[in-house]
């Protein structure tokens, strides 16, 4: 372990499963201390994983761990969120992950508007509600580091004709909420680069087979279309530490492994992860 973070103050929303719990636990083998955030504290009706269980596993790794059940699509619970992390850990939050989405997959001839705006609330506001409340304290310290969870669903298709197979007739209106975070960001990186503060987004290569994404998609995918929670994981951790002047992109996570020359570790952060990229 490098100890990268080491006593830096993070929250990671979304972390009582899927990519969010892997860059928690991967940043607490870094040192960081966490405020992990969801609405799932210890069980969820459907799906595995919470907050309490993601906690564990970074506390046993010797993090600092505190937990937030907080509903990130309202904006009063979400108001919240930023202040009580940082009185729990003892100052300003240095690093903040906008992992926490919602990807309904549904087309549009019949995407109900109350879908339309949870998606728009969680996707695209949350993110931005979060950064606000955390900008102060960085502008203070000079220097501050805010990564967005995208995905590579928000690049345009090819076509006409367009292929709609698999869940790409389904999944429109989360790939434009995705696209409109990622400019978002830029917007951000621009206005607050002469801060220090850098802000970035990170996306999948390739599909990683989290709860819900194994949910959606993981009986459609080949092998080869999907990459590992630790390849993820590092790709979004090296955003948590990159330099000043390195804010504003758009990162595919194995691209950005590929072009560091970064293998990725296991979440604990103790050797290189066995299969690499691959789960």
């Amino acid at each position: 372990m490098t100890r990268r973070l080491d006593g830096r103050r993070t929250i990671v929303t979304g972390s009582s499963r899927g990519i969010g719990a892997g860059i928690a636990e991967r940043a607490a083998s870094e040192g960081a201390r966490l405020a992990l955030v969801a609405r799932t504290l210890d069980t969820h009706p459907t799906l595995a994983g919470s907050l309490n269980e993601t906690a564990e596993r970074c506390r046993a790794l010797g993090a600092d761990v505190v937990t937030i059940v907080a509903d990130l699509t309202d904006e009063t619970d979400r108001a919240r969120v930023v202040g009580e992390a940082a009185d729990a850990l003892g100052g300003h939050i240095e690093v903040l992950v906008n992992n926490a989405a919602a990807a309904i997959y549904q087309p549009l001839d019949t995407y109900p508007l109350k879908r339309r705006r949870l998606m728009m609330e969680l996707n695209v506001h949350c993110p931005l509600d979060l950064a606000q409340a955390a900008l102060p304290g960085m502008v203070d310290a000079g220097e501050g580091w805010i990564v967005n969870l995208s995905s590579g669903s928000a690049n345009p298709p090819d076509g006409p004709p367009y292929d709609l197979g698999g869940v790409r007739g389904s999944f429109g209106f989360y790939a434009a909420s995705k696209s409109m975070l990622n400019r978002l960001s830029m917007a951000m990186a621009a206005e607050w680069h002469q801060f220090g503060v850098r802000v970035n987004t990170v996306e999948p290569k390739a599909a990683v087979l989290s709860e819900g994404a194994d949910e959606l998609v993981g009986g459609q995918l080949r092998p080869d279309q999907i990459e590992s929670m630790e390849a993820m994981s590092e790709a979004a951790l090296w955003l948590c530490d990159c330099g000043p002047d390195h804010t504003g992109q758009v990162e595919a996570s194995l691209d950005l492994l590929e072009r560091e020359g970064i293998a990725p570790m296991n979440l604990q952060g103790t050797g290189l992860h066995p299969n690499g990229i691959r789960p």
